[in-house]
């Protein structure tokens, strides 16, 4: 399952993060990434525990908490700490699929079974770029307007074309889910948002709605890892 979830920051917030990103100290990114990333790794990344990365982080992880979207379709466990990356012209992120497990700057182990790029910059300030993820028969060409978040399956084939004009920035990072088969945590989604209409239709108290809540939570407590 593939979601877009918009405005995940406010205005207000992504103009105070391009002020602080413009003020970092920027590094190879190839540093941080796997052994078959790191051969297609070409961007500037924040470090994981700069100052600047902790505090960004700390604001994407509270907008996240409160998104009912991210939650309903994630079921999150536990989410990587945010990270922070940047694309010059001539920068790109060849083909790849992100490690099966990541370790954070303290030593926390988590499975990634989702993967989240949230953008940061205004997609007309910038040329090429786009987020390219292998999504059934057709690849998805994701480029979205800055505080929108893409959330994916960590298991699919992307990368990122290169950007030949301005800089994209944005912030990235993994999710561990309460249920990791995505089938079942696709299927939860679906009926969270089907007792959302039950309940818009018929009210809280009425059977069906009653009826449909059971079954979602008979179903997370079947199937989540807690």
């Amino acid at each position: 399952m593939m979601l877009r979830i918009p405005q995940v920051l406010t205005p207000a917030q992504l103009a105070n993060f391009r002020d602080v990103l413009a003020r970092a100290t920027w590094a190879d990114g190839r540093e941080t990434a796997g052994e078959q990333s790191r051969r297609a790794k070409h961007n500037l990344q924040l470090a994981e525990d700069s100052p600047e990365a902790v505090e960004l982080g700390a604001v994407v992880l509270k907008a996240l908490a409160v998104s009912p979207a991210f939650m309903s379709a994630a079921l999150p466990l536990k989410v990587f700490p945010p990270l922070f990356n940047r694309y010059r012209p001539g920068m790109d992120f060849g083909a790849h699929i992100d490690n099966a497990v990541r370790v954070s700057a303290v030593g926390v182990r988590y499975r990634t079974d989702l993967s989240a790029t949230l953008f940061l910059t205004d997609p007309a300030s910038y040329e090429g770029g786009e987020l390219v993820i292998e999504d059934g028969y057709e690849p998805r060409r994701v480029k979205l307007p800055a505080g929108d978040l893409i959330l994916y399956p960590a298991t699919t084939v992307h990368r990122v074309e290169p950007v030949t004009a301005g800089e994209r920035w944005a912030s990235f990072f993994w999710v561990q889910s309460m249920v990791a088969d995505g089938g079942r945590r696709a299927l939860l989604h679906d009926l969270d948002r089907a007792i959302a209409a039950a309940r818009a239709d018929l009210g809280d108290d009425h059977a069906a709605s009653v009826s449909l809540v059971g079954a979602y939570h008979n179903l997370v407590r079947m199937w989540c890892e807690v």
